[in-house]
């Protein structure tokens, strides 16, 4: 019985050599593709609190003012256009930027998909990051920020303005209950008894859309009962209003115009919930209440409501004394 010769030929020699070289090739492109992910997905450094010089308290902090918010929109796309346009013709006293700069909250993205988007309202801006601009706050959101206003960004701060005060908190940033966040919050929330606060950070501990309610941010809300009425996020790409939980209404304002998601609307927590179009909320902000309307890119009022709240016992004194951090 003959033998067989299991030595590979020649040609089986190349093929096997051609293998090696392209299997080499695909974990050359994978390992390149994973570590440019890592770049752009790097992990955050720590916030550095800073006393807030760069986000003002109004000139007249309790005369009414119109207050725009908006999220999840500064691509550089038209739709993304036209929400800012919308904001824009809407005369803003102040805009609320409630996060995410798409791709990545590089500053190349600052610069492509913000300032070609809100760039004429940057100076009247408030923001807070989101999850996408975050990894990158060191090269993206702050120097951004810092280019706007001239001065250091605050991981999170607060100013005045229609008779509220209004907190920029970070949903991004360690916001547990020893964190430097929540003890700058709660020592600031002890000085009055009023509920005339606004708050706003990025992901929504309530939302009935794609990433639903987002259970970590819980310490937020928890330490702001009794002291706000008003609570807004963005993450989810539409728009919903909550009814009123524990004092305070929630609201996502995530259709800023990066895609839409949809919304359970049989969740029982919702008042009102539009997953169709894109657009932003416009405030009416004066002393003990608020009107509130979701407005489409296209000036279309889908929702209106209004929120009363209690004034403070005793209010800071206005004007532009250096703040807390």
């Amino acid at each position: 019985m003959k033998h067989l010769d299991r030595r590979p030929s020649r040609f089986a020699k190349a093929g096997q050599a051609r293998l090696g070289w392209l299997g080499l090739a695909i974990l050359l492109v994978v390992g390149v593709t994973y570590a440019a992910i890592a770049l752009a997905r790097r992990s955050p450094p720590p916030p550095r609190p800073v006393a807030n010089r760069a986000f003002r308290t109004a000139i007249r902090p309790d005369a009414p003012a119109t207050v725009w918010a908006v999220g999840d929109g500064a691509d550089g796309g038209a739709a993304a256009r036209a929400v800012a346009r919308r904001i824009a013709a809407g005369r803003p006293d102040r805009v609320l930027f409630l996060g995410d700069v798409y791709p990545d909250g590089t500053a190349s993205d600052f610069r492509g998909g913000f300032r070609s988007v809100y760039g004429s309202l940057a100076r009247r801006t408030a923001p807070t990051p989101g999850n996408h601009d975050w990894p990158n706050h060191d090269v993206g959101y702050d120097p951004y920020w810092r280019s706007v206003t001239g001065a250091a960004t605050p991981p999170w701060y607060a100013f005045r303005v229609g008779g509220w005060e209004v907190l920029s908190l970070n949903s991004e940033a360690p916001h547990g209950a020893d964190s430097a966040q929540l003890r700058w919050l709660r020592a600031r929330l002890r000085s009055d008894t009023g509920t005339c606060r606004l708050a706003f950070w990025h992901r929504p501990l309530h939302s009935a859309g794609l990433h639903g309610d987002q259970h970590d941010v819980a310490p937020l809300e928890d330490a702001l009962v009794g002291h706000a009425a008003l609570v807004l996020n963005g993450h989810d790409h539409d728009l919903q209003r909550f009814r009123p939980a524990r004092g305070i209404v929630s609201l996502v304002v995530g259709a800023g115009g990066h895609g839409r998601y949809g919304v359970n609307s049989d969740d029982p927590r919702l008042a009102f919930a539009n997953d169709s179009v894109y657009g932003a909320l416009r405030m009416r902000l004066q002393p003990r209440r608020a009107t509130l309307e979701f407005v489409a890119a296209d000036g279309k009022s889908l929702d209106q409501s209004s929120v009363g709240c209690r004034p403070a016992s005793s209010v800071r004194s206005p004007g532009r004394r250096r703040q807390r951090p």
